[in-house]
Order: structure tokens, then sequence, then C-alpha cells
């Protein structure tokens, strides 16, 4: 059963059928999904839920589209991981790690697109399009692979290798365009005008493709035995997924799945190189100001964030906060989860943590509190921004005196030295 009953614009309140819509023709405010909460909630449990598959669908009532077989492969239930060498180095008492690193291909995108292609395939699209900056190309054209639709997927021509190479492997058609995101971005809402046929996930499918971020709040509560977390960081590029994850603790709790009314403070991470809405937290503006991206953390490169104001109120409605951090603290965010947690992480997860290091010392996340860091893409997918300060310990010639010589191993107080 679909528990849509229509979608809602989040500036005027207008109404408007559940089809392949994203923008208000009044006011040009997003549109956004709207559940029968009263028919959700007599609908499902705990233990229905946890009887349900070991994916994203486990959450079917709450997710913008009904199907017997979703476009799945396998998105979800990842690990939340009790990060406690982590939070010894930061001082913070009770710190957890949303690994989405593992999800089918490498990032949190595999949520949003398995939602956005099977209520694209419902509403009758045979073609899976989308703007990214990686790791939605990949995810969609995997996707599409998966369902047999043909894809065609937009990317920045500088983007990383991996990203190019796993997205092409799928066999779908992979457009580099010279410029930024926001000028492959503005191509694609131009292109979805020429091809009404086509399902560009994030334009004029976004505002179903945007409800699947709500699991990563889902999973982390129920993980927590159906707890809310006192405190999340999350990163930010469009701002769909910040504002989401806070949809989806309020939404468990609109449908008795939480006992107590959560309220969770939610704090942005951002690249200093890409800023806009950090900036604008930072300034006390409400506007947000696009900004030419240049930082390591191109997946999260947006200079236009579709949804930074609504992320911006988020945040500060909340009670959380915006870190900025600059390439240099991305890189050691990155490797202080890998050396302490064994979680290697992409650059965005590098922003995720060198931000909760920047909240922590300014005292916004407290050692008091539950606390969730995002970490959503795989490390493997963004090497380059690694290969200039990690490599071999040593190169030594193959004699236990060159070893002795060149590394010493204590496992009481574990030092390198190298020759």
């Amino acid at each position: 059963m679909d528990y849509v009953t229509g979608l809602r614009c989040r500036e005027c309140g207008r109404q408007y059928p559940v089809e392949a819509l994203n923008i208000c023709d009044y006011c040009f405010g997003p549109l956004e999904v709207v559940y029968d909460y009263d028919a959700v909630a007599a609908a499902t449990s705990r233990e229905k839920i946890a009887a349900g598959p070991q994916t994203i669908w486990r959450y079917s009532e709450l997710l913008p589209v009904s199907d017997p077989v979703p476009i799945d492969l396998g998105a979800g239930c990842t690990p939340l991981v009790r990060a406690d060498r982590l939070a010894a180095e930061l001082g913070l008492g009770e710190l957890w790690v949303k690994n989405d690193t593992v999800n089918p291909t490498g990032s949190f995108k595999d949520r949003v697109v398995s939602v956005a292609l099977t209520k694209a395939r419902q509403l009758g699209f045979k073609v899976a399009a989308c703007a990214s900056t990686g790791n939605l190309a990949n995810s969609v054209a995997a996707h599409a692979a998966r369902a047999g639709m043909v894809s065609v997927v937009f990317i920045p021509s500088d983007l990383e290798v991996a990203k190019v190479v796993t997205t092409a492997v799928y066999g779908g058609n992979s457009v580099a365009v010279e410029g930024t995101y926001d000028d492959v971005n503005r191509l694609c809402a131009e292109l979805s005008s020429e091809h009404p046929s086509w399902a560009f996930v994030n334009v004029n499918i976004r505002t179903y493709y945007a409800e699947g971020s709500k699991t990563l709040a889902f999973e982390v509560a129920e993980q927590l035995g159906w707890r809310a977390p006192d405190h999340v960081v999350v990163p930010v590029a469009s701002g769909s997924q910040l504002t989401k994850v806070a949809k989806g603790f309020s939404e468990l709790y609109k449908v008795g799945l939480l006992d107590e009314e959560p309220h969770v403070r939610i704090s942005g991470a951002q690249a200093a190189g890409c800023s806009p809405v950090a900036t604008a937290y930072a300034d006390g503006a409400d506007v947000i100001r696009p900004v030419k991206p240049h930082t390591i953390a191109k997946s999260l490169a947006i200079g236009n964030p579709a949804d930074g104001w609504y992320a911006l109120k988020t945040v500060r409605d909340s009670g959380g906060a915006f870190a900025a951090v600059t390439d240099e603290e991305i890189i050691e965010g990155i490797r202080l989860l890998a050396r302490t947690e064994g979680i290697f992480a992409e650059t965005a997860g590098g922003v995720t943590i060198a931000s909760l290091m920047k909240l922590v010392a300014s005292g916004v996340v407290r050692p008091d509190e539950r606390v969730v860091a995002y970490v959503t893409g795989n490390g493997l997918k963004t090497v380059e921004a690694l290969a200039p300060v990690v490599g071999p310990t040593a190169t030594i010639a193959p004699t236990l005196q060159a070893f002795a010589a060149a590394v010493d191993v204590d496992a009481d107080n574990y030092t390198r030295s190298s020759t």
C-alpha cells in the first residue's frame, strides 16, 4: 500500500498530485512528499521492521513508493560503529560512526537512487539520468543496469578517476562536462525540459529521490535500540541529506516508533573551499551566496546548493552549528578515522570528521552527548587526495638488517622510523 497522499510546496503549501514534479508552479518553491502518518502508524511497527529485508526497504511505509520488487542493489542496513578510540582522541563520551562506505556502489547515494528509480519506473520512465559530482553517477548507472534502464549521467570533466571508471563500467552513457557541478546541474535542468521522458533523479524526480536520505535517520534510531541520538554531524553538498535526516527522526516519532519526541541537534560539515551554507551560518545571514568551488572534497563541491537555506534553518532550529574545514584538515580527518576505527572514508568523510573535531573544540558538540557522525562515501573513490601524503613506511633491501634499521615496532609504544 502507498501511504503518499500528494505533494506540497515547502513555501506556499500548495498541493500537487503524485507526479514527476519538483517545483511549485505558483511560487517556484520546492515540493515535498506528504504522507498519511495515521495510516503508516497503523501499518508499521518495530517488530514488522525487524522482520523486513536487510535494506532500506524495511522502512517501505515511510518511503514514497510502493513496489513489491523495488530496484534494489542492497542499499542500507550499514554498520553503526561505536567509535571509542576516535571518541577518546576527541574527548567525547559516546560517539558512533554511521558507516555508509559499505553500500553497494560505495556511498549513501544508493539509498536515494533505489527510491528514485523505483518511483521513476512506476511513473513510466525508461531512461535514468542525473547531474553528479561522482557518487550519484556511480549509483544511477548501477541501478539502471540492474533494472534494464538506459542511463545518461552527467559529471564535471575533472572528476576523480575512480568515480569516472566506476560509472562507465556499467555500460551506460557517461557525459563529462567542462565546468563545475553547478554548470552540469544547469545543463541537466535544461535537458529535463528537452527530454521530458527522462527521469533526472535529482531534477524532475528530486522530490522522491530526496526521501531516501531519511533512512539514514531510521537506521540510526533502530540501531540505537529505537532511541534518537543527541547530536548528529552531516556533510553538506546540496543540503538535502541534512534536512531529510532531520525529517526522518521526526517521522519516527509521528508514527509511534520512538517513545519520546526526539530533540536531535544537527550540525553541518562543509569544505572551506565550498562552504556557502557554513559561511551564511557564520555571518548570521539568511541568504546563501553561491561560490565557485575549489576543494579536494569534490563530492561536496556544490557552489549553489538547492536546499542550502533549508539546511541552514534546520541547523539553527535544532541548536546545532556549521563548520568549514580546509583541505589539509580534510586529509587529517580521513587519516584520523582510518587510524582509530579502521574506516577509510572519501574526502566528504574527511570533511565530517574534521568538522566534528572543530565542533568539539569549540564546545558545540559536548562530551555528555550521544553523537553520530555520518560517513557517506568510500575512500577508494578519492585516493588521489591521499597519494601525496600517504605511502610506504619505508623502502628497504630484502634483508633482516635493512628491516631492523628501518622499522621499530613496539606493541606497547608503536613508533616508526625510516632511512
